[in-house]
């Protein structure tokens, strides 16, 4: 355990909200917070430009029928269809409800009743998933 930034004696019990210097009490947090030792980290300063922070998983997900490989869902980061859908601030805030759905099944069932959602799934499938010439040629026949 680290030693509080302030009286440097007690083990720490918190982290400055600021700076996440440890202190152990409101006393000394008080007395931290307006030191100069106590300054804002900004944590976008310390990312490169284009870092890409991947999610950490339990565990690798057990393949089904349905899972679409990794090779495949790299290509998804290329295409401009999905860039330009994403920019729709309602599209993403149901990208998160989805996210973070105790039921994800009613959460996908909700979510393909909205035309941007369905437009999403599409662009989605287009690249890990592209139509062979005769299947297309049979949509276009059926449209």
């Amino acid at each position: 355990m680290e030693n509080c930034i302030n009286c440097e004696e007690n083990t720490r019990k918190y982290k400055c909200s600021k700076c996440s210097a440890p202190y152990c009490s409101v006393a000394c947090y008080k007395a931290h917070k307006d030191s100069p030792k106590c300054v804002r980290i900004d944590m976008e300063d310390k990312k490169p430009e284009n870092a890409f922070q991947e999610e950490p998983t339990l565990h690798v997900p057990f393949p089904t029928d349905d899972t679409v490989p990794t090779e495949k869902l790299q290509k998804l980061e290329n295409s401009q269809d999905l860039r330009n859908l994403l920019h729709n601030p309602h599209l993403r805030s149901l990208l998160q409800q989805i996210d973070v759905a105790i039921n994800a099944q009613t959460a996908m069932i909700a979510a393909m009743q909205e035309p941007l959602f369905l437009e999403f799934a599409n662009a989605c499938l287009k690249v890990v998933e592209p139509m062979t010439d005769a299947e297309r040629a049979e949509f276009e026949m059926c449209s």
